[in-house]
């Protein structure tokens, strides 16, 4: 079989290459992404391993583009992605590179540098600005407020003194010291009036004054005003918001307590002179250089811009090319080196069809680095477990990955994928089964695929439309597999579609028809005899209380066959797995009894319903009328109890057809019988081989019969021979659960397919109750004013449609669908032991870089 259906086969090889042609070749092959290489240096540090200072050159360059990309964002500048990936530069190239980047960092810091230390200053200039200005208001005010000490901040009282006519500084000592302040100042008196001015953040200044009231016990004169636009912190960028204070007090004493205050608060303190020509003077001064330095910030923002668009030109690939660097070197960590120091020697798994593809790339690699000597790639013998590659495109990416998530196939096991493709959106439709729905689902997928090309493109970290973009094929088939169910079933947004028109006729008048409520149609007399071509008749969407009882035996009876069908099919997948691994013993004491007991009990099951349908008519007379059908739960449920059926109806058969009883009989005890074949003989055959191979249960060579039965089937690798054997105990109670499992699981997946019926109920019934109790409320309106009303219906209809029947019930019918395949379906077969295949790839190495790099 193909790769389709199973794993590739793999080599695990060995592959010499000369020191001067490792890099060129493994460039080739990461290029190629179809070579796994092994670490062959397990036990040595990574920091003692032979390429680790390259690795580190990478990671500093890395460092630096990743400093750059982060001031790249910070301008919003875009960046320039072209969507090629440029091959792995020469190691002679990475000092270019160094220097490169060790230019632009320098440079960009530089430029960063000059320019905070600008906007610094510019802040220092602007809030000395703003101090100017507000302690000018502050002297020019003609009503001051002078604190006078009291016992506490809460009771201090206030006294006013109006303000002098002079502006010098004499008269604004006095008329901030007031009329006790004169006095004080006479001759004989040093009193002497002291102030500091500073800024600081708005939401300090309670704490701050708070603080200056306590310490200073009220012995202070402060005054605060807001600076109305907020000022740029030079450090981060951020807006904040200051406010300008100013404080009076008298002596040295206070004024050293007011400037370790202003210190603990972090407020900036900025000298303000006395006399307000020199204020004046000054604040012209700040005005001439705060516009000189406007000048030169405008400036340095232009070149710092520069600097950065043409770095952004080039950034992406700057990045490709280092992370490829980084990955030749650390993939050459994996190596080892021959005692002579001139070849490296790398294990590696190769796909077996690849052989000469991955040949190819070294002979590049060699020609590229000059070399003269070519590579030697040779196959090795081995009993490890291979690593599971399945080869994928972008139809059936998204299928194996639901497989993947359940986990990786062991080596060459069956793979369920392309089998899925078909069952998995065809369960979905059967819960999601509605013409207008699956539309709506199938135009979306088709939308996504149609435009996939521009949409990939889009890179974008949100996860929920990243998973709806990876499953758009699997969306485009559930859409249109539900629609076909949904023509199966009649069903477009819970109404009919009468396309062939009705196959059942009305034999009642029309005032029999108007004077009774409920009326039946027999099927004797108002059914044609021939079915509707397609699907279910559209007269059942009339049938008011029928309806449900028709859907819900149909419903539940197609939902038993197909898991039944479903289950028997896995079954037979593991008779695949058997034949190809040569396990004898668990193809003839494991599948066959498996087969037997489901064939004998549900699949006679699925038979019986089918004679009921094909026997029992309500056109037929007894013993095959309608009211001698038969139950087929009663019937199964006295099979295996081995009850005495009831006894029929007058003129009606006890059983369905001839030796019912005796083959019914008959099948339950040869399925009871299989249960002890699968229990014991396994462990029986090997416990014999085991004697007679005179062999202890330690590790070694083992024969086929206890490979088979050891693994149980599952010795995929090609390797479970050669591993430790189990106890005997062990293989027993390995066995019996496996039985158990079996045997219960039978019963318990069959009924778990009822769910297909359950939720194909209840999608139908929502559909239904949006319909009757949403949109036909709009449709009942006439006149323009209808019209309105059934556009603002339709519009709520249509949100709760998709948002409800498509999107919930939708998940609700994927995760059932999932389930049907990951425990009723592979738990017949698939084991999941294995380990995927992980090639040395640039694409996807560069693809988590940059994912890592976003998030």
């Amino acid at each position: 079989m193909g790769s389709l259906f199973r794993s590739e086969e793999m080599a695990l090889c060995q592959l010499f290459l000369q020191s001067e042609a490792a890099y060129a070749c493994v460039s080739e092959l990461g290029e190629l992404g179809l070579v796994q290489f092994r670490d062959l240096n397990p036990d040595v540090n990574a920091f003692q391993r032979k390429f680790v200072n390259e690795v580190r050159r990478c990671d500093e360059m890395e460092r630096k583009l990743r400093y750059l990309e982060k001031e790249i964002k910070k301008d919003g500048i875009p960046m320039l992605d072209t969507g090629e990936s440029p091959e792995a530069p020469q190691p002679r190239e990475m000092i270019d590179l160094e220097a490169t980047f060790e230019k632009l960092e320098n440079e960009l810091r530089e430029v960063n540098q000059n320019a905070e230390a600008l906007k610094r200053n510019f802040l220092e200039l602007t809030e000395l600005k703003h101090i100017l200005r507000k302690t000018q208001v502050f002297f020019d005010e003609s009503v001051p407020t002078v604190y006078k000490s009291s016992g506490a901040y809460s009771s201090s009282k206030y006294r006013r003194y109006p303000q002098m006519a002079d502006n010098q500084n004499e008269d604004e000592q006095a008329q901030l010291l007031g009329e006790e302040g004169v006095r004080a100042s006479q001759p004989g008196q040093n009193l002497k009036l002291g102030f500091v001015a500073g800024v600081i953040l708005r939401e300090r200044l309670p704490a701050f004054e708070r603080m200056l009231w306590r310490a200073c016990r009220g012995n202070v004169f402060l005054r605060q005003a807001m600076i109305e636009t907020p000022l740029e912190d030079p450090t981060n960028g951020d807006q904040v918001h200051k406010s300008v204070f100013i404080i009076f007090f008298q002596g040295d004493q206070l004024k050293t307590r007011v400037k370790k205050i202003c210190e603990g608060f972090r407020a900036t303190l900025y000298p303000c002179p006395e006399a307000p020509a020199d204020r004046r003077e000054m604040a012209m001064g700040v005005m001439t250089r705060i516009e000189d330095l406007n000048t030169v910030l405008g400036q340095t923002q232009d070149h710092r811009h520069r600097v950065l668009v043409a770095a952004a030109k080039n950034l992406k690939n700057w990045f490709v090319k280092v992370r490829k660097i980084k990955a030749i070197y650390h993939t050459l960590n994996l190596f080892n080196l021959d005692v002579t120091q001139k070849c490296l020697i790398a294990e590696c798994w190769v796909p077996l069809l690849d052989f000469e593809t991955i040949q190819l790339a070294l002979r590049r690699g060699t020609e590229r680095s000059g070399s003269s000597v070519p590579p030697i790639l040779n196959r090795m013998q081995t009993f490890e477990n291979p690593p599971t590659y399945n080869r994928t495109n972008k139809f059936t990416k998204a299928f194996q990955a639901l497989i993947d998530a359940y986990g990786v196939a062991s080596y060459r096991e069956m793979n369920p994928a392309p089998y899925t493709i078909i069952t998995f959106p065809f369960l979905f439709a059967v819960m999601f089964g509605d013409l207008g729905h699956g539309a709506i689902m199938a135009l979306f997928g088709l939308w996504m695929i149609r435009k996939e090309k521009g949409l990939a493109a889009q890179k974008t970290d949100n996860e929920i439309w990243n998973i709806f973009f990876g499953g758009r094929y699997i969306i485009f088939l559930m859409g249109v597999f539900s629609m076909y169910t949904g023509l199966i079933y009649n069903d477009i947004f819970s109404k009919s579609l009468n396309i062939f028109g009705s196959h059942w006729h009305m034999s009642y008048n029309k005032s029999t028809v108007m004077e009774n409520k409920f009326l039946q149609l027999s099927p004797k007399v108002d059914y044609e005899g021939a079915p509707y071509p397609f699907g279910m008749d559209p007269i059942w969407q009339v049938a008011g209380a029928n309806k449900i009882i028709f859907h819900n035996a149909y419903k539940m009876k197609i939902s038993i066959i197909f898991g039944v069908i479903h289950m028997i099919f896995g079954v037979v997948m593991s008779w695949h797995n058997h034949t190809y691994f040569r396990n004898r013993i668990s193809l003839i004491y494991e599948f066959i009894p498996q087969l037997i007991f489901l064939l004998l009990l549900f699949f006679y099951m699925v038979l019986l319903m089918f004679i009921k349908w094909i026997k029992f008519a309500a056109t037929n007379e007894k013993p095959y009328s309608e009211a001698c059908a038969p139950s087929i739960l009663i019937t199964f449920i006295d099979m295996v109890l081995f009850n005495t059926p009831k006894p029929p109806p007058d003129h009606c058969e006890t059983y369905m057809f001839f030796g019912q009883h005796f083959i019914q009989v008959l099948f339950v005890l040869v399925a009871v019988g299989c249960i002890p074949v699968m229990l014991l003989a396994k462990p029986l055959l090997i416990m014999q081989a085991r004697k007679q191979a005179n062999v202890q249960p330690i590790a070694g060579a083992t024969s086929d019969a206890e490979t088979g039965g050891v693994s149980n089937g599952g010795s995929h690798g090609g390797g479970g021979g050669h591993e430790e054997e189990e106890e005997l105990s062990e293989i027993f109670i390995h066995q019996s659960i496996h039985t158990i499992e079996y045997v219960l699981g039978s019963v318990s997946h069959t009924a778990s397919y009822l769910r297909l019926w359950a939720l194909s109920l209840a999608h139908a019934q929502l559909a239904e109750v949006l319909w009757t109790m949403v949109l036909s409320i709009g449709l009942k309106q006439e006149g323009p004013v209808g019209g309105i009303v059934l556009t603002c219906v339709f519009a709520f209809w249509a949100i709760l449609t998709v948002g409800i029947l498509v999107l919930m019930e939708g998940l609700s019918a994927f995760l059932h669908t999932l389930r049907l395949h990951w425990v009723e379906f592979q738990s017949k077969f698939y084991k999941g032991q294995g380990y995927a295949f992980q090639p040395f790839s640039f694409d996807a190495i560069i693809e988590n870089g940059a994912a890592a790099a976003e998030e």
